[in-house]
């Protein structure tokens, strides 16, 4: 079933993890995809190339989320290339772990530049165009975290909890025009940013985690398809934990 098809997708730090799961999903559901990276500029040809191989329509973009004029270009090219964006994931994420007192003014800003200003610039810019087409679903990428803290994770939790605030109120101004803005929050999902975690801290996770055993980032994207497409048109302003249950 092609639960995205005639869809146009921009998805945030989509060449690894989380990110690269829910490129796949949603190029596997019909949408025409749009993902970012920063960097990593092999790992997004290499999704581009295995997608397109596959008859999908994927094009990446290197672009600095957190920066607010490269969201305005990067919003103006994909809307230039695709005619319109449907979908927006807001993903880019990272992490610089440490306790308060050891954690120096640039952990901080970089985390909360990276991880809570970019889904204000790419919400902001992102938003005349569907108001324009008077459509569209956000969907913003928090974490449990947000909601629980974690020690060793002040700037982190911060950013994550801000997204909750963030994605009631931008429901609230928008669904006059029938646009959705909703989060998800992880709770421990296996990528390459969890896999930096010490052991301690894995251990302390998976024993709070009911169903014994950490996420995937496939069933991550499932929860945004959910959100992306038609099933969830009545539902706006919400969280959707994925975590196994994890301190719920």
């Amino acid at each position: 079933m092609e639960l995205l098809k005639d869809k146009i997708a921009l998805i945030t730090g989509g060449s690894r993890g989380i990110g690269a799961a829910i490129v796949r999903k949603f190029a596997a559901n019909g949408a025409t995809v749009a993902f970012t990276y920063r960097s990593s500029s092999a790992a997004a040809d290499a999704i581009v190339n295995e997608l397109t191989a596959n008859g999908a329509t994927v094009k990446a973009y290197q672009s600095d989320a957190g920066s607010y004029e490269q969201a305005e270009q990067l919003v103006k090219e994909v809307t230039e290339d695709f005619g319109r964006i449907d979908i927006l994931i807001n993903n880019a994420g990272i992490t610089r772990d440490n306790l308060m007192l050891r954690m120096n003014e640039s952990q901080w800003d970089e985390v909360i530049h990276t991880n809570l200003k970019s889904v204000f610039n790419l919400t902001k810019h992102v938003l005349r165009p569907m108001l324009k087409n008077r459509s569209g679903s956000i969907i913003n990428m928090s974490s449990v975290v947000g909601d629980f803290g974690n020690a060793g994770q002040a700037n982190y939790a911060a950013s994550k909890a801000g997204i909750f605030g963030f994605t009631k109120s931008i429901a609230k101004e928008v669904g006059s025009r029938s646009i959705r803005c909703n989060a998800i929050a992880p709770g421990f999902i296996a990528t390459e940013m969890t896999d930096s975690l010490d052991e301690k801290t894995k251990e302390q996770f998976l024993s709070g985690i009911p169903l014994k055993r950490y996420g995937n980032p496939e069933e991550v994207a499932d929860a945004c398809l959910f959100l992306a497409s038609d099933l969830s048109t009545y539902v706006s302003g919400q969280t959707i934990s994925v975590c196994g249950a994890l301190n719920c």
